[in-house]
């Protein structure tokens, strides 16, 4: 299968093949009834696009906004009714 696009029974008889597809060809989608169910990466890919660098702070420090004197307030208002 080239397109990268399998059914649920497909990549459930498949399975194998939808593997060595994500490793070699990237990203392959599952569907279950026309609609994108799951998608198969590659387990390197995969870390690669979860591994997170540095805190949030370090994050908010790195921030060109940071030192460009902006000003945010905190609204005084009262807090929203919520149904919870």
């Amino acid at each position: 299968m080239d397109t990268g696009i399998w059914t649920v029974a497909q990549a459930k008889a498949k399975l194998s093949e939808v593997i060595e597809n994500a490793h070699t060809c990237g990203p392959q989608t599952i569907t279950r009834n026309g609609r994108r169910t799951a998608v198969v990466v590659d387990a390197e890919e995969w870390e690669r696009r979860t591994q997170h660098a540095g805190s949030l702070a370090d994050f908010f420090k790195a921030s060109p906004l940071r030192g460009s004197g902006l000003k945010v307030r905190r609204s005084k208002d009262q807090l929203r009714a919520s149904d919870l």
